[in-house]
């Protein structure tokens, strides 16, 4: 009996260390008072589960490019002489995979944007299924591709090499727009619109598509895409991302300073149960 007492008390004092690595503390300011506060990444494990592990990820990413491959043919049989025709897409979590970065978030407890420089200069990330294949396929028909991400100006030359790794065509500084004053895409957009007929946008964000659902609440997000409805499998691509965006973002009211404490209990207070 005594062996099985000190068994548990090891498997007790096991548990609760393994417990405190997964905690992140920090001191806090409470109105003129120092208190401490702790906070667990593990609210992003099953998303990224999902994402790294479920076949109906994969799946979801060849139907959207399988729907994006008739759409550009479409576009292509119709074109009438003028601009050339290009297409517009995101990077990350639209054509590469960024899942090991969250990943780690969960494993080490940190947040973007801890460690996403390491991650983004290593350029290993991966494709997502079907991308690579389909941005070939609109180049053999004469489409341009210009990625406009959100990765800062500074990554260009980390992203390039990854995407160039991958066989992404078109990887150059002329063709990927990325951050530089702000997040808001739609001036790039309207760059490459001067000099071309823009077919297709693929993107995991619908900032992505259109300026309409920038800094939006969340239910003028959904009032927006429902006013849009008709684009999205014709001129608009969504590729599947649980793991972040600017849905949490609405959620949030975009108050990303706030604790991470404070966002756990606002993403609660936004869940509708039964």
């Amino acid at each position: 009996m005594k062996n099985l007492m000190v068994i548990f008390v090891l498997a007790l004092i096991f548990a609760t260390s393994c417990q405190t690595e997964k905690v992140v503390i920090k001191e806090v300011v409470v109105h003129d008072t120092i208190v401490k506060e702790s906070f667990s990444y593990d609210y992003m494990l099953m998303a990224v589960l999902w994402y790294q592990a479920s076949a109906e990820m994969r799946a979801m990413c060849y139907q959207s490019f399988n729907l994006a491959k008739l759409m550009l043919d479409q576009a292509v049989a119709l074109n009438k002489p003028g601009k050339p025709l290009a297409i517009v897409t995101d990077i990350d979590e639209t054509i590469v995979d960024n899942s090991p970065y969250e990943a780690q978030n969960v494993l080490g407890n940190f947040g973007y944007p801890v460690r996403w420089s390491e991650w983004i200069s290593a350029a290993k990330a991966a494709a997502i299924p079907g991308a690579v294949e389909f941005m070939n396929y609109a180049v053999s028909k004469g489409v341009a591709i210009y990625y406009i991400s959100n990765r800062k100006v500074g990554e260009m030359d980390a992203t390039i090499q990854n995407m160039q790794n991958l066989g992404f065509p078109m990887a150059d500084e002329a063709h990927l727009l990325l951050r530089d004053k702000t997040s808001g895409k739609e001036e790039r957009r309207q760059k490459v619109l001067e000099t071309y007929n823009i077919v297709l946008l693929l993107g995991d964000n619908l900032n992505d598509f259109s300026e309409v659902f920038e800094k939006k609440s969340v239910d003028d997000r959904f009032d927006a895409t429902d006013s849009l409805k008709l684009e999205f499998g014709k001129r608009f691509i969504v590729l599947p991302n649980p793991m972040y965006g600017d849905w949490e973002g609405a959620a949030l009211n975009y108050n990303y300073g706030l604790s991470n404490e404070a966002k756990d209990s606002i993403r609660k207070i936004n869940l509708q149960g039964f």
